[in-house]
C-alpha cells in the first residue's frame, strides 16, 4: 500500500490517553508506509480543542476517538462536535476497547463513520489502519 497522494493528504487527529495504543497506531501507519501527519490529544478537553484547531487549519482530517478518556469522555466529545455547526461534518471513527452495546449505539446516534474495537494492539490495529487509509483514499473529504 502506498502513502496518500498529495491531494489526499489527510491529517489524523488521534484522541487517546493510552501511550501503548498510540504507539500501536503509529507503528501500524509506519509499517503501511502512511506518512500522513498525526496530531495527538491526551484527553477529551484537549481533543475537543484540537478538533476546533483542525477545523480551521488542517483540512481535510479524520478523528480517531477513544471513548475512555479523562476530563471529558469520548461520547461527550462527540456530542459537543455534533452540536457545533462549525464541527458537525467532522469525520469521526471511534477507536476504543469498549464492546458495550450502549456505547456503540450512542456513538452511531452521533453519526460516527465507524466503530473500531482495539481487540489487540498488533494485527487488529494494522487492519484498522489499512481500512482507514482505504477510506480516505476513496471518500472525498471536505478540504
Amino acid at each position: 500500500m502506498q502513502a496518500a497522494t498529495p491531494e489526499k493528504d489527510v491529517t489524523l487527529l488521534l484522541v487517546d490517553d493510552d501511550d501503548v495504543d498510540v504507539m500501536g497506531v503509529e507503528r501500524a501507519l509506519k509499517k503501511l508506509k502512511i506518512g500522513n501527519p498525526i496530531v495527538r490529544a491526551r484527553d477529551g478537553m484537549e481533543g475537543l480543542s484540537k478538533v476546533r484547531e483542525c477545523t480551521s487549519a488542517r483540512r481535510p482530517f479524520l478523528v480517531l476517538l477513544d471513548l475512555n478518556l479523562p476530563r471529558l469522555n469520548g461520547l461527550e466529545v462527540l456530542a459537543e462536535i455534533r452540536k457545533d455547526p462549525a464541527l458537525s461534518s467532522t469525520v469521526v471513527f471511534v477507536l476504543t476497547t469498549s464492546k458495550a452495546e450502549e456505547d456503540k449505539a450512542m456513538a452511531y446516534q452521533n453519526n460516527i463513520a465507524g466503530y473500531i474495537i482495539k481487540s489487540q494492539v498488533g494485527d487488529g490495529v494494522m487492519r484498522a489502519m489499512e481500512m482507514l487509509h482505504g477510506y480516505w483514499r476513496v471518500v472525498e473529504l471536505i478540504a
